[in-house]
C-alpha cells in the first residue's frame, strides 16, 4: 500500500478515516489475519524494510536527546520558583523516560534529509540551521505532551505517573494545571520563533485536538462511548495528532513536497494509534509495577477502550454492564469476565499491528535515498513500529 496517495487527514470527514477507504466505500476496520492466536502471544509483525539486528533507535539520537533535555529544563525557568519546580517535574533526569516522541521527530528529520552527502558550504550552513529548527519542533512536541499529561492527571484524579507520584498528587491540582498552562505558553513562544505560519498552524491545531479529545471522553453519550469509530476518532485527537502533525512539521521545515509531508504525517498518525491501542491492552494485561500506573485504570474511571468495545461485539449483553457504569467493583469484575471469554485483547493487538504496518509502509514509500544515515534512520523508524506493538510497558 502506497500511503503517499492518501488524503491529508485534516481534510477528511473524520480524522481516523483517511486510511480506511477501500474501492470508494468506507471500511471501518480490516483485520490482519493470523496475527495473534491467543492473549499470551505477541503479534508477529513483518516490516517492509529490513531492520538491522539490534538497531536501537534511541541510541541514534542519544546525544541530541541529552541536549534536548538540558534545553527543556532551561526553558521552564520561571520568576516564581514553585511554578518552575512544578513545570520541571517530569523533565528531571531519570523521570522523563525514553522521550519517545522527540526520538521519532529527530529520526524523521534525518530520514527526510535530502542534503546529506552534499559538500557545498552553503548547504552545510543551511543543514545546521534546519537541524536546529527541527530540534525546536522536538522540544515543542515534548512540552505539549507533558502539559497534556499534567492536565490529564488532574482530570483523572491520578496519583501516579511513570512510576512516581503525579504532580497533582504531590503539589495539588491548582499548581499542576498552572504548570501545564506554563509549559504550553513556553511551547507557543518557541513555536513563534520558527516564523513559519504553516508549522504554527499545524501545532496549534494539535492543542485544539487535545482539548477536543479530552472533551469527547468526558461528555460522550452512552451510544458514543460504545462506538469504535468514535473511540478511534477520540484516540487520534488525544494521542496521534501530536506525533503526526509534528512529523509533518519536520517535513515542511525541510521544504519537502506535499507527498513526502503526507507520508511523514501518515507515519506519525499510524504509529500514534498503534501506541495507544497497545496501551489499551496493557491496561488489562500489564502490572502496575511495569506500567507505572495502576492496572485497569481506564475502566475504573469509566473509560471504555478497544478491548471492551471488541468484547461487546461478541457479547452484546456486556453493553448492559457498561451502561451501568463501573463505580461498583462487581461491574468491573463482570466486564473482565466477558473480556476474558472474548477475543477483545487479540483483536486490539491485531488492529495495532495493522496501524504499525501502515506506518512502516509510509517509510517504505519515501523517495529513494542511498545515504547511510538516511537509510539507518528510516530503518530505525520501522524498528520503532515493531517496538510499539511488542512492548510490555
Amino acid at each position: 500500500m502506497h500511503t503517499g496517495t492518501l488524503p491529508l487527514l485534516e481534510n477528511a470527514a473524520h480524522p481516523y478515516e483517511s486510511s480506511q477507504r477501500v474501492s470508494g466505500r468506507r471500511v471501518l476496520f480490516s483485520w490482519v489475519s493470523n496475527v495473534v492466536s491467543n492473549v499470551g502471544q505477541q503479534p508477529q509483525f513483518q516490516s517492509n524494510l529490513s531492520v538491522e539486528d539490534h538497531l536501537d533507535p534511541f541510541s541514534l539520537v542519544a546525544d541530541e536527546l541529552s541536549l534536548l533535555g538540558n534545553r527543556l529544563r532551561s526553558m521552564v525557568v520561571a520568576e516564581v520558583p514553585k511554578l518552575a519546580s512544578a513545570a520541571e517535574y517530569f523533565f528531571k533526569m531519570g523521570v522523563e523516560g525514553k522521550r519517545f516522541r522527540p526520538t521519532v521527530i529527530l529520526l524523521m528529520a534525518t530520514a527526510l534529509d535530502s542534503s546529506i552527502g552534499r559538500q557545498d558550504a552553503l548547504v552545510g550552513d543551511f543543514s545546521a540551521e534546519l537541524r536546529a529548527r527541527q530540534q525546536c519542533i522536538a522540544e515543542i512536541t515534548e512540552m505539549i505532551h507533558v502539559a497534556s499529561l499534567l492536565h490529564d492527571d488532574v482530570l483523572d484524579d491520578a496519583d501516579t505517573r511513570r512510576g512516581i507520584g503525579s504532580l497533582n498528587f504531590v503539589m495539588g491540582n491548582k499548581l499542576a494545571v498552572l504548570a501545564g498552562d506554563f509549559l504550553l505558553s513556553r511551547a507557543c513562544v518557541a513555536l513563534a520563533s520558527l516564523k513559519n505560519t504553516e508549522v504554527v498552524s499545524l501545532l496549534a491545531k494539535v492543542v485544539e485536538h487535545l482539548v477536543t479529545g479530552e472533551t469527547m471522553q468526558m461528555t460522550s453519550t452512552a451510544d458514543k462511548r460504545c462506538s469504535m469509530e468514535y473511540y478511534m476518532e477520540k484516540t487520534f485527537y488525544k494521542t496521534a495528532s501530536l506525533i503526526s502533525n509534528s512529523c509533518k512539521a519536520i517535513a515542511l521545515l525541510a521544504g519537502q513536497t506535499a507527498e513526502v509531508s503526507t507520508l511523514a504525517y501518515e507515519y506519525g498518525k499510524n504509529l500514534g494509534l498503534a501506541y495507544q491501542l497497545i496501551d489499551d491492552v496493557l491496561d488489562f494485561t500489564g502490572t502496575s509495577a511495569s506500567l507505572g500506573k495502576g492496572s485497569l485504570s481506564d475502566i475504573r474511571h469509566g473509560i471504555i477502550t478497544a478491548p471492551i468495545l471488541f468484547a461487546m461485539e461478541e457479547f452484546p449483553q456486556l453493553r448492559v454492564v457498561v451502561d451501568r457504569g463501573f463505580e461498583n467493583s462487581d461491574n468491573v469484575d463482570l466486564a473482565l469476565e466477558y473480556l476474558g471469554k472474548s477475543h477483545g485483547i487479540e483483536r486490539t493487538r491485531e488492529l495495532a499491528v495493522k496501524h504499525a504496518s501502515l506506518a512502516s509502509a509510509a517509510i517504505s514509500s519515501l523517495p529513494k535515498n542511498d545515504d547511510e544515515d538516511v537509510m539507518r534512520s528510516r530503518r530505525a523508524l520501522v524498528e520503532l513500529t515493531t517496538r510499539v506493538i511488542t512492548r510490555t510497558k
